[in-house]
């Protein structure tokens, strides 16, 4: 496997992305493409655009490796996360919880999980306080996708209440829908800090850990902002799970690998 940073490329300097694309092709069995949110100004829908640009004219495949609407192999490795450590889970509690951090990033990770959890027959509640809206046309596919496979879809802006019982937690700083929608340099980072700052206690505690089931965990897909996001004991305490997932993603992608170039 070869790493390829785009600062090597001339992209920033008007190479384009169907040369870099047609170029890789021949160099490999597999293109995978990861952009960031900070690389588009956090501009929501700008770098899955260019994922899916990649994947237009390459002629081998392009795996998106996470960009600011979605997060693929990292949805299916936390899948394969609950199943392993919750066994059935269907109808089992799924809160992704909206969590402080002064480090902004998109929202790429929760949608695709509420998206795969949804799809799987979960109860998915998706906790933030207002302002933080997601994409609410893949709301309403989480949705539809609850009602095809038995699960459901509900939203709170109460972390005490939606922790009530639940069976796993992600807990996850991102940023706010106006921000997303009009682009980092607009928004402005000193008003997107000041928003974030008005719920500190949108934290992960040992305290909140304990409305959960007994048998509940604690996810994350790394890195965690601890003291922030979650405080020390909850991700090093007996409920979290987050250096099996993270072992888990290592047997995914290599998963997916085989799947799409096996037989290349």
């Amino acid at each position: 496997a070869q790493f390829i940073d785009f600062a090597t490329t001339r992209g920033a300097e008007g190479e384009s992305v169907k040369d870099i694309a047609k170029m890789y092709e021949r160099l490999g069995h597999v293109l995978g493409v990861r952009i960031l949110e900070s690389a588009v100004d956090y501009v929501y829908g700008r770098g899955n655009a260019v994922v899916r640009e990649y994947a237009e004219h390459a002629k081998i495949p392009v795996i998106n490796m996470a960009d600011d609407m979605f997060h693929p192999s990292q949805a299916i490795t936390d899948l394969y996360t609950l199943k392993e450590k919750l066994g059935k889970i269907e109808k089992k509690k799924y809160v992704l919880m909206w969590t402080y951090s002064d480090k902004i990033r998109s929202w790429g990770s929760i949608q695709d999980e509420m998206l795969i959890a949804t799809r799987f027959g979960m109860d998915v509640v998706l906790a933030y306080p207002p302002g933080f809206d997601i994409d609410e046309n893949l709301v309403k596919l989480a949705k539809q996708n609850a009602e095809e496979s038995g699960g459901s879809l509900t939203i709170s802006h109460d972390y005490q209440e939606a922790l009530r019982d639940a069976d796993a937690v992600f807990p996850r700083s991102w940023a706010s829908h106006e921000c997303v929608v009009v682009g980092m340099n607009r928004f402005g980072r000193e008003k997107e800090i000041e928003l974030h700052n008005k719920y500190r206690d949108w934290k992960l505690t040992k305290q909140l850990t304990d409305l959960m089931s007994k048998h509940g965990i604690v996810t994350h897909v790394l890195p965690v902002f601890r003291g922030q996001e979650a405080d020390d004991d909850v991700m090093d305490g007996p409920r979290s799970v987050i250096y099996d997932q993270a072992e888990n993603l290592l047997y995914v992608r290599a998963a997916i690998l085989a799947l799409v170039a096996g037989k290349t």
